[in-house]
């Protein structure tokens, strides 16, 4: 640790958080919550489970003056609308993310994995360089066709 000896304050490296922890910074929680895509969600009040589904997290933010969202299976979530974002591991070792505001908690398991997600991006990524590639093909024999039956 090391100390500011000009202001008298103790200066504290940035916390590190490994599977478990309590993350109050808006922008740990945007960056935690931005990789995730297909969840199971469960929203609760009063320690009351009102609603358990599945949905998609189409967009993370964070705006004072806008609402979290969740309805049609799709999640807007506005990390301004919750005080803390406790992050835990199942027995079973699956994350969990628990958004919690007062008496209010929103509940995030993750169904994708984010290294498969990865893999399969890469592979989608060579399928369509490879479509392109015979579209562009295709084009250009098309061209050079036209080309021989105008020619006289």
């Amino acid at each position: 640790m090391s100390y500011n000896h000009l202001s008298g304050n103790a200066k504290l490296p940035a916390p590190c958080i490994v599977d478990t922890g309590v993350i109050i910074n808006k922008q740990d929680m945007q960056r935690l919550l931005t990789d995730l895509s297909r969840v199971r969600y469960r929203y609760s009040q009063d320690g009351k489970l009102l609603v358990e589904d599945e949905g998609y997290v189409l967009e993370v933010f964070s705006d004072p003056q806008r609402s979290t969202l969740v309805a049609n299976h799709t999640l807007y979530i506005n990390v301004c609308s919750f005080d803390y974002l406790e992050l835990k591991r199942s027995a079973d070792h699956q994350t969990r993310f628990d958004l919690i505001q007062e008496n209010q908690q929103l509940t995030l398991i993750p169904l994708t994995n984010p290294l498969q997600e990865q893999k399969n991006r890469s592979l989608n990524a060579a399928a369509l360089e490879a479509v392109v590639a015979e579209v562009l093909s295709a084009s250009w024999d098309v061209r050079i066709d036209d080309e021989d039956n105008f020619s006289f």
